[in-house]
């Protein structure tokens, strides 16, 4: 099989050969300071196509534009990145850069093949399902809007205008993919059915009683504004009408077409879910999946048996658990007992999700007080813990982070999925939390985004199996720095590694081997202990996003093999927080660079 590997990498592995073996002299310097300048200017660009982004990294430039989501917009977007790359060609010679300076060149290139690889596959993306749209609009503007001044609410109405746009934009590909052939499973569709329903529940989209969450967030923005005087009661009465309008009029009407799309269309899916493998040119489809998610050249089949290798050593590991509590019975006893016992687990109440949320902060804050004993580069921005908005909650769906604000503004939080309590195992809960959190998602990716001295796309764009792998090296490296000191505690993260192993398996299974959802579902129950609500949420995630599942384990693996090989290599030399601050300090990386990153700091340790 001809596999899918961007022709970058070559220059990418010729350039870092050589990366830190030869000094930067000061015109090196001096023109990877031009460069950087120049990419941040292209970077300023490339982000005017997005005004959501520009919100979310705390930008209130377009505070009052929603994006273009248009197909044809995409297209631009594509010819803006071929110009950029070729004007970046024309005005820099990569030789003349310092070592980080090839790599801004090299990755900036990388950008636009990656784009370009993805244009026979742009109708193959699901559009409405677990994170679509529907529900990530009204996220966005009550979770990244914030309405500081009178200019800032003004800018939430005009985006509430243009929002029956924007959502029959995407209306119109997912009936471009549907044409195709190209539709998501059944019960992604009864799942956004289910979504879209409660987004227009309540004020001002019908007369029930109580607000939607849309209403909600808007009516509290704009108390906050007139309790601290920044706005007068005339003022706040007329942009309550001004939300009102759209809210009840074009965004209403743009959620009733999509929701009488899917309630029809639904009847063209079929009652079996498929995986990648039955889309047009699915195969290459998902090899294609494969290659941005892990940036590997790896085949199905190779992640395949490496998941099943996985899976076997780490039952083993889980059996020690079961002697170290003397659990009597057989492994899959044990999952039994630990999927349904009622001491894993937090009351399905207010009281109990409270403790839940309560619980984690405790372990993140004894986290923290022990990080710079292994990290030398450490984030600013403050960590939350929440439970989902109501809206977009799914019972046992995936725990989530969403970066803060450079600026501090906004900080980061740990999300968890609390509507039913059944489907958290309280013994997972600290893994969980240095996964989200701390030394997790918040640390790696608060750190990329406070970066200095680099250009700023590079603080900005991530690769799935660096950042997911950084997030379950995180929940071993707990486990070196003595944490997990409750049996069950270290039963979770054996059981959250599992679950990334089996995720290769089952990933793998369902999109290139043609795997059925049950197939999938008890491969996943006999071999871990998740409750089976949780399993069966996440074993729909899979069929709705190819191959990202399989970017976990592989990052880890990854990781940890250069952990290793610096540890033998460089033996009393070794340093947790130099070889931490080499792998989080040039941020989100491909990792085949990462490695030659790494390789080249176990080399200059080496040096007398």
């Amino acid at each position: 099989m001809k596999q899918l590997f961007p022709l970058v990498f070559v220059l990418l592995l010729f350039a870092c050969s050589q990366e830190t073996s030869v000094k930067s002299e000061p015109s090196l310097v001096d023109e990877t300071l031009r460069l950087n300048n120049w990419l941040d200017k292209e970077f300023s660009d490339y982000l005017d196509f997005s005004p959501l982004s520009k919100t979310r990294l705390g930008d209130k430039s377009d505070y009052d534009q929603l994006d273009d989501v248009s197909l044809s917009m995409s297209e631009t977007q594509l010819n803006w990145r071929r110009l950029s790359v070729a004007t970046m060609k024309s005005k820099f010679d990569r030789e003349n850069l310092d070592d980080q300076g090839k790599v801004s060149f090299d990755l900036w290139v990388y950008l636009l093949e990656r784009s370009e690889q993805g244009v026979a596959y742009r109708n193959h993306r699901y559009i409405f399902g677990r994170s679509g749209p529907h529900t990530g609009l009204p996220n966005y503007l009550i979770n990244y809007h914030r309405v500081d001044t009178l200019e800032d609410a003004q800018a939430y109405i005009s985006r509430l205008n243009q929002s029956g746009r924007y959502l029959l934009q995407y209306l119109e590909r997912a009936k471009n993919s549907a044409a195709l052939g190209i539709r998501a499973p059944y019960f992604d569709y009864e799942l956004a059915i289910s979504q879209i329903s409660r987004v227009v529940s309540g004020l001002p989209f019908d007369t029930g009683p109580q607000d939607s969450a849309f209403w909600k967030d808007f009516n509290g923005k704009v108390s906050v504004l007139l309790d601290a005087s920044l706005i007068d009661h005339q003022q706040a009465e007329r942009l309550l009408n001004d939300a009102r309008t759209p809210m009840s009029g074009s965004l209403l009407d743009a959620y009733g077409e999509i929701l009488s799309w899917l309630r029809a269309d639904i009847d063209n899916t079929s009652d079996i879910a498929k995986g990648a493998w039955s889309l047009p040119d699915g195969k290459a489809y998902y090899d294609y999946r494969l290659s941005v998610m892990t940036t590997l050249p790896l085949t199905a089949n190779e992640i395949h048996d490496t998941g099943l290798l996985e899976v076997a050593r780490l039952r083993t590991e889980m059996k020690g658990i079961m002697a170290r509590v003397a659990f009597e019975g057989s492994l899959n006893d044990f999952f039994e007992f630990t999927r349904s016992d009622q001491q894993f687990f937090f009351p399905n109440t207010d009281e109990g999700r409270a403790g839940y949320i309560a619980l984690a902060k405790e372990h993140l804050a004894g986290m923290k007080a022990r990080l710079p004993e292994y990290f030398g580069i450490l984030p600013k921005a403050a960590l939350d813990v929440r439970r989902v908005e109501a809206f977009r909650e799914q019972a046992g769906a995936a725990a989530h982070y969403r970066r803060g604000s450079k600026d501090g503004s906004r900080p980061g939080v740990f999300y968890a999925h609390l509507i039913d309590m059944g489907a958290m195992t309280n013994y997972r809960l600290e893994d969980l939390a240095y996964h989200e959190g701390l030394p997790g998602h918040h640390l790696q990716i608060s750190i990329q985004q406070e970066l200095e001295g680099l250009p700023r796309f590079r603080t900005y764009h991530g690769f799935t199996a660096y950042s997911e792998g950084w997030g379950l090296y995180a929940e071993r490296l707990a486990k070196d720095m003595g944490f997990y000191e409750d049996a069950y505690a270290d039963f979770g993260r054996l059981s959250g590694e599992m679950w990334r192993a089996i995720r290769l398996v089952v990933d793998t299974g369902i999109h290139a081997r043609k795997w059925t959802r049950l197939q999938a579902i008890e491969y996943a129950l006999d071999n871990s202990p998740r409750p089976k609500a949780s399993v069966e949420s996440e074993i729909r995630r899979y069929f709705n996003n190819p191959a990202q599942a399989t970017a976990y384990k592989i990052g880890m693996i990854k990781i940890m093999e250069l952990r290793a090989k610096a540890q033998n290599d460089l033996g009393d030399k070794f340093d947790y927080r130099g070889f931490h601050d080499t792998v989080l300090g040039s941020g989100s990386l491909p990792l085949p660079l990462l490695e030659l990153r790494v390789l080249a700091w176990i080399d200059s340790v080496k040096e007398p």
